[in-house]
């Protein structure tokens, strides 16, 4: 039978307001106040852990609070046990139904068991096995139980009835559970205690009508009850099961003194505090000493008749606490890590393991990051930084009873036992040590080395400028400004400091900046009517902060630059910047609809994870759409391997439809565009829709190939690249439309510091335009471009002769997929002045398609004739209309030859004169046209460099696969692009 030392709930209403106007120290913002205002200064959330740190060491050397007493070795060393205890802590996701307290009960099982030790971690260099483990398990409430049980206190202010129906929804979904996991020969009695609690619960809030509030304390010993039905529910499992086991309840052991005595529970999901309470660890090592001797013979734990092929489980009650003045109180939301380490000091423990649903600390947040992974060991101060930050790793506070006795925290995935997970466990070395040991080095120096180990944020964060208030002295000012935080309990998160104007910025959370904006109004409030301060101003829109942490950072260079250069490249404007001073983490404020896209930026820029480009291709389905994505399904691997880049295909379009990736995650496959837009998954195209998506895609590195050569497509460039995309275009519709458009294409990309690439425009793969641009940027000066541009023309005159007619060869050359999918574009030259457009431009010649002076092939009654029809029938009538221009064209064509030459479409572009023009005529064999063959491109540059012979760039350059080779090649360019803003 279960003794218990006093009625809790008996004291949590009598007790409750005490102390309820006690002060709020915050040892944090004192701290910040005593840096010198007489520099520029940043502070960043590190001094939090740095102050946490040194507070509780001053403590184990001046107090008794935090005495390095742990339990005797009567409970330290159970029954003779060889092996020390070990705990595992399991939270409320961990626990949520039956079969899910079935896995931690086998688990439990299995890790009290034993493991193999291998030869390697062996003292005698023998692998062989540790033997049976003494195991202590501390868990949290069942998943969802202490929202329930906050909802039955909330209710029972408004509606008695609302709050038992809560109450009675909490209790029974418990005993559901428990009456799966074990017989009523165990249960029976388990159940009637929670029936008991209930109605002790029940009495305790039918008063709070009376005081219409809700105490804390209150609050937490109502809600602590969920922890004490969940170790018993455990308990019954195992001991259904035949093991040696007792569960205890935590209240009944752990003695904690709290600076918050009313601070209550606490945020929901915070991790950055346990609110004050610390352990006094001499009354708590007496009292497990006696629960020991007490409960744990009675239960069976503590006797020397376990044989020595099995050990004890105990199951603990995590949250729960007593204070030092015999009130029952919790360790504040997400105590249990706490519990968990607290336990392992007092128990002398050989390894704490956190069970998670996850693989171990990660190196980022694997729901806003997908590439992140599991990083294989961390150091304590470490894991502080990386949870001060947001990151869901246990209670910094947790992590300060592990220092003390050195013992490892193991974060590890319930559901894959067999992976090692994190191991966090040492000191980082002090700056000071570091200092003396070496030399700085650029980080990159050390191949394979990453100076950091992780990247997380705090999302919900306001910025609280002070500024220009030199008048008053910066000493002064600093002082009075965060002295006016610290009385209005107001959570510092990073204070950046300028001297000049004695301007002051201080990052606080969102919830609070109102709070923090009066008090510092008040403060100030006589400087601001004489102006002595200028303004005291709140950001108005969410702001995340983004840090990244790692031991590695200090006497490395570029660590700083190349997480800015990241951001930079991502399109992340950085509102503040700090580093702290243990050169541990750097942390910066974004914007928060930013702060995911900054997060994948940074990872990808320390190879944490492979750079990846987010790729949308318009006209999917079209020959050159298909041809591209058929390319890169082709070199997918090659690219990971060798070049460390990932390309994700994640918007598919045709002319009517479209496909995205949920939430902007890749498409499953590419292998077959057309199935995937006829499937119910896909949607009617939407423009908008597809631009709104293209905006909110957190990828870093965003690329939109558009292979539609469609104007009213390339209306929306503009757009994409001010949303900090990029684009690829091998149509000419931008590079040759209207120049306003082009203009403010051009300056978007300018603005955004994004590329817009349309090598493929001219020449599809040939690196034409890239070589002009090469040209021009290494000061030549071009003044003459000529040849040939269409490969249409080029197919045609080079194959037609008096067996061939012109009608045939043009024929032949759509049949290739040589000609544009109008044939009349490429006849009648309006293609082949589009490119000499594209090219003018990069010589800064203000001209268009209409300034072209262009010969056509075509008669106007073929050209401006309407064809109706599908596009084959279109494509035949055509042809039966050119066949009229048979005779003509021969005839042109044995004139040239009869005088030695050959016909050839030709562009030129005379930068002096200014004329551009495109025209048939006829080239001797002295001209580098003469022997273009079938679908060749060919441009000569003459410049003042190359005066002797033109620089030629000659190649074949018709067809979907040479066009989709040219946007490959421009998609690969701006990889190396990414890859190397990362360097």
């Amino acid at each position: 039978m279960r003794l218990y030392k006093r009625s809790f709930l008996a004291f949590a209403l009598s007790a409750s307001c005490v102390s309820a106007f006690a002060p709020s120290k915050k040892y944090a913002i004192r701290s910040a106040v005593s840096q010198s205002a007489a520099q520029p200064t940043s502070q960043s959330p590190s001094f939090l852990a740095n102050n946490l740190r040194n507070n509780f060491q001053l403590s184990v050397a001046t107090s008794e609070i935090l005495s390095s007493k742990t339990s005797p070795s009567s409970v330290t060393c159970p029954n003779g046990n060889a092996n020390p205890w070990e705990i595992h802590k399991f939270g409320g996701a961990s626990l949520a139904d039956a079969a899910l307290y079935r896995t931690v009960g086998e688990l439990l099982i299995t890790e009290s068991s034993g493991r193999l030790i291998s030869s390697d971690d062996s003292e005698d260099g023998e692998e062989h096995h540790s033997g049976p483990i003494p195991t202590m398990a501390v868990v949290s409430a069942r998943g969802g139980m202490t929202d329930q049980l906050v909802a039955v206190v909330d209710s029972a202010l408004l509606d008695m009835n609302a709050a038992e129906s809560a109450l009675t929804l909490a209790v029974e979904t418990q005993l559901n559970i428990l009456k799966e996991l074990a017989p009523p020969a165990i249960t029976d009695e388990i159940e009637e205690r929670v029936r008991k609690d209930a109605k002790d619960i029940l009495s305790v809030v039918q008063s709070l009508r009376m005081i219409r509030s809700v105490p804390p304390s209150v609050m937490e010993v109502v809600t602590g009850f969920g922890e004490i039905w969940s170790a018993q529910t455990l308990y019954a499992y195992l001991k259904h099961k035949g093991v040696k086991t007792a569960w205890m309840d935590a209240r009944d052991v752990l003695i904690v003194r709290s600076e918050k005595a009313n601070a209550g529970l606490g945020d929901k999901g915070s991790s950055s505090s346990t609110g004050g309470v610390t352990p006094l660890y001499a009354k708590s090592a007496q009292n497990l000493e006696e629960w020991w001797n007490g409960v744990g013979k009675e239960e069976g734990v503590n006797s020397e008749d376990i044989p020595s092929t099995e050990a004890p489980i105990v199951i603990a009650t995590g949250f729960v606490a007593t204070s030092d003045s015999g009130v029952p109180t919790t360790l504040k939301r997400s105590g249990s890590d706490y519990s968990a380490t607290i336990f392992a000091k007092l128990t002398a423990s050989a390894r704490v393991t956190m069970w998670k649903n996850t693989d171990g600390v990660y190196t980022a947040d694997p729901r806003r990051v997908p590439e992140a992974f599991s990083i294989d060991s961390l150091k304590y101060d470490e894991a502080m930084e990386l949870a001060y930050f947001g990151a869901q790793v246990l209670h910094p506070s947790a992590m300060e009873p592990c220092i003390d006795s050195n013992i490892p925290v193991y974060v590890r995935n319930i559901f894959n036992p067999d992976f090692r997970g994190t191991v966090i466990q040492g000191r980082c070395t002090s700056l000071s040590e570091t200092n003396k040991a070496g030399k700085v080095v650029n980080w990159r120096s050390k191949q394979g080395e990453i100076p950091i180990k992780g990247i997380t944020s705090v999302d919900g964060v306001s910025l609280l400028t002070l500024e220009g208030a030199s008048v008053i002295g910066g000493a002064q000012v600093a002082e009075r400004f965060m002295g006016s935080m610290a009385s209005a309990g107001i959570d510092v998160l990073m204070v950046t400091q300028a001297s000049s104007e004695s301007s002051i910025t201080i990052v606080v959370p969102e919830n609070m900046g109102q709070a923090a904006l009066r008090a510092a109004q008040s403060t100030f409030e006589l400087e601001l009517s004489r102006s002595n301060v200028n303004a005291i101003s709140l950001t108005d829109k969410p702001l995340a902060i983004v840090a990244i942490v790692g031991e590695g950072m200090a006497l490395q260079s570029g660590v700083s630059a190349t997480f800015m250069s990241s951001l930079a490249k991502a399109n992340v404007n950085i509102r503040v910047i700090a580093q702290g001073s243990s050169e541990r983490q750097v942390a910066v404020v974004v914007d928060g609809d930013d702060a995911s896209r900054a997060l994948r930026a940074a990872h990808m820029a320390f190879t944490l994870s492979q750079t990846m480009v987010s790729v949308t291709v318009l006209g999917a389905t079209g020959k050159l759409g298909s041809a591209l994505i058929q390319q890169l399904n082709e070199q997918r691997e090659s690219l990971s391997k060798k070049m460390n880049l990932s390309i994700c295909v994640n918007a598919v379009t045709s002319s009517k439809k479209m496909l995205m990736g949920k939430d902007g995650k890749c498409l499953v496959t590419t292998s077959d565009v057309r199935a995937m837009l006829d499937s119910d998954e896909a949607a009617g195209l939407d423009m908008y829709a597809l631009t709104m998506a293209l905006k909110g895609d957190v990828n870093p590195h965003r690329v939109v190939i558009d292979c539609t050569n469609d104007d009213s497509v390339a209306d929306y460039y503009a757009q994409w690249l001010n949303s900090g995309a990029n684009v690829i275009s091998p149509g000419r519709r931008a590079g040759a439309g209207p120049m306003e458009r082009y203009n403010e294409i051009r300056e978007a990309v300018t603005s955004n510091s994004v590329e817009w690439q349309y090598e493929s425009s001219v020449g599809s793969a040939l690196p034409i335009i890239s070589t002009l641009r090469d040209l021009l940027q290494t000061g030549d000066d071009v003044q003459l471009l000529r040849g040939c541009l269409s490969g249409t023309m080029a197919y045609v005159f080079r194959t037609m002769d008096e067996s061939t007619p012109f009608s045939e060869a043009v024929r032949q050359a759509m049949e290739k997929d040589f000609a544009e999918n109008n044939i009349r574009e490429d006849l009648s030259g309006v293609d082949a002045a589009r490119k000499v457009v594209v090219l003018a431009r990069e010589l800064g010649m203000n001209v268009s398609v209409e300034d072209v002076v262009v010969e056509s092939l075509l008669p106007d009654e073929i050209r401006n004739k309407e064809y109706t029809g599908t596009k084959e029938d279109v494509n035949a009538a055509i042809l039966e209309d050119l066949k009229s221009l048979d005779e003509p064209m021969l005839k042109r064509w044995k004139a040239e030859l009869d005088n030695g030459r050959l016909l050839r479409y030709k562009f030129y572009i005379d930068v002096a004169t200014g004329i551009c023009q495109c025209k048939l005529e006829g080239v001797d064999n002295t001209d580098t046209l003469y022997r273009l063959r079938d679908n060749e491109n060919l441009i000569a540059f003459e410049t003042s460099r190359y005066t002797t012979s033109p620089l030629i760039v000659k190649g074949a350059a018709a067809g979907p696969e040479l066009a989709a080779a040219g946007m490959f090649a421009d998609l690969l360019r701006m990889g190396r692009g990414f890859i190397g803003s990362q360097a």
